[in-house]
């Protein structure tokens, strides 16, 4: 009877264990996404600008910044470019499975969705590019 007893003990303290556990992951994601709001309300409020127009901005901006990067390269260069390029589309991909997984609004999906599509794509085609580059430097069998 002592060691049932004890068995029930161990469960209940296990139980307890995974349901404190359970409620510092829930205040940990409900602080941060508090925190975020409150960020991006606090930068509408001091600008008066809507957050979408300024991630538009954002994104307007690393498209010139991409551009020039990429054409300011030498070709020497070019392999490595595309291993980091995979690198950050990585990246994108994470943040698009975030965007698509917890938005609120259809837009934010759709939006989430394109980009993990595009993202995918990139690093697909990076990686055959870079292998196509790199393909260039072994020798030829005769």
């Amino acid at each position: 009877m002592e060691s049932q007893n004890a068995l029930d003990a161990l469960r209940n303290i296990d139980s307890a264990g995974t349901a404190i556990e359970n409620a510092r992951a829930s205040i940990e994601n409900l602080l941060t996404d508090v925190a975020a709001q409150g960020v991006a309300g606090a930068a509408h409020a001091a600008t008066g600008v809507d957050p979408f127009v300024f991630h538009f901005a954002i994104f307007v901006l690393a498209i010139f910044v991409g551009y020039y990067v990429v054409w300011s390269v030498t070709p020497a260069l070019h392999t490595p470019l595309m291993s980091v390029t995979n690198a950050i589309s990585s990246v994108i991909v994470v943040g698009a499975l975030l965007a698509v997984g917890i938005a609120t609004s259809g837009l934010a999906t759709g939006f989430g969705f394109i980009a993990l599509v595009l993202a995918s794509v990139n690093i697909f085609g990076g990686f055959l590019v870079t292998q196509r580059m790199l393909g260039m430097y072994k020798k030829k069998e005769k």
